[in-house]
């Protein structure tokens, strides 16, 4: 369902675009919408626990439209939350490898230097040159938007 409008959005940046024509998404909009109210329709019986699961996803993309199609109007907004969950996956990868972050102090370390060299790499100067700066004593810190 938001494959469509994810791809939208890619051809225009592409193209260099910083917006969406304005008949494109509309009709992705529309088509979110007869979706949502679908898919809401067919669980509202909530027969089961599953049903209520879905039930429940159609509640909330329902209402909170805005939010889910927020990268079809602000294309500095990405599409899916793969880099959160990328950024999280290796803390709970050593976690559950090599059993280390016991202590609560380990981990807040780990994850404030994962954060610094994430944000470095997505915005800054890249991660190794982040690393040098902050060996230096001058640490790269993000410029306020």
């Amino acid at each position: 369902m938001l494959l469509s409008p994810g791809r939208l959005v890619r051809e225009a940046t592409s193209q260099g675009h910083d917006a969406a024509g304005p008949a494109d998404p509309a009709a992705q909009v529309r088509l979110y919408r007869s979706a949502v109210l679908a898919g809401a329709s067919h669980t509202a019986a909530r027969s089961g626990p599953l049903m209520k699961k879905h039930n429940a996803l159609a509640r909330r993309l329902r209402d909170r439209q805005d939010d889910y199609l927020r990268f079809t109007s602000d294309f500095r907004a990405p599409p899916d939350n793969n880099g959160s969950e990328r950024d999280i996956r290796i803390v709970k990868l050593r976690q559950k490898v090599s059993g280390c972050l016991r202590a609560l102090t380990g981990a807040r370390q780990f994850r404030a230097i994962r954060s610094y060299l994430s944000t470095a790499a997505k915005h800054g100067p890249g991660v190794f040159d982040a690393l040098v700066m902050l060996t230096k004593g001058r640490p790269w810190i993000p410029a306020a938007a």
